[in-house]
């Protein structure tokens, strides 16, 4: 990723923390494209699932890894994801993936394999304006050159209310249990774990609305041209 010319802006937070919707709500505004990378990790987990493969067996999802093709789209007004040709949009945000895309993901040898994906995509991307890049080590590991780097919290109450809402109504306090059981598998994993990187500025997203925290990422990728 160097000699490049587009702006790379990295947003890492834990989940419902609203990376998604500010990471593509910023990337619309500034024109640039767009990388959901938990997608991917829950692509690689939904192909797990389909085939049967332990996903509480790190050794057996180590061995598999390679084998699925994971496509994703970087346009932020129509984020795609494929598996071996297949739209996994939908299918990768089952209860049954996001109760699972933790273990998957906490295995090195997924990550080593999506981080050469992320970097293509993000390589792809530097010729034009620039991307935004979402995930938990954005900022630490996939792009700790980019030009931005946000870490995008909220509190817990807050997440899971949002996620909740998302999931069409789930029980807001089984959700706030999820969402704290999940900070804790990212955040001790040993590969790639969940944290704020270095020279990242910190954004609580309880108090905003949407195009209030896009505002102040907008004015921090403006500052920084």
């Amino acid at each position: 990723m160097s000699a490049r010319t587009g702006v790379v802006v990295a947003i890492d937070g834990p989940s419902g923390s609203g990376k998604s919707s500010t990471s593509r709500g910023v990337a619309m505004r500034l024109g640039l494209r767009y990388l959901d990378t938990g997608a991917m990790y829950r692509a690689v987990t939904w192909w797990m699932l389909r085939h049967g493969v332990p996903v509480d067996d790190p050794a057996a999802v180590a061995e598999r890894c390679g084998e699925p093709e994971i496509d994703t789209g970087t346009d932020p007004e129509r984020p795609t994801i494929t598996v071996d040709g297949t739209d996994v949009a939908a299918a990768i945000r089952t209860p049954e993936v996001t109760g699972s895309v933790s273990q998957v993901s906490a295995v090195p040898q997924v990550r080593a394999r999506l981080l050469e994906l992320q970097h293509a995509a993000i390589g792809g991307a530097l010729d034009g304006p620039g991307i935004v890049v979402e995930g938990r080590d954005i900022g630490a590991v996939v792009a700790p050159d980019a030009d931005v780097k946000v870490y995008l919290t909220a509190e817990a109450a807050a997440r899971a209310a949002r996620r909740a809402a998302e999931e069409g109504g789930a029980d807001v306090a089984v959700t706030e249990s999820s969402l704290l059981a999940r900070d804790r598998i990212d955040s001790t994993r040993i590969a790639s774990p969940l944290t704020m990187a270095e020279g990242a500025v910190h954004i609580d997203s309880t108090p905003y609305t949407l195009e209030e925290v896009v505002d102040l990422i907008v004015g921090l990728v403006e500052a920084s041209r």
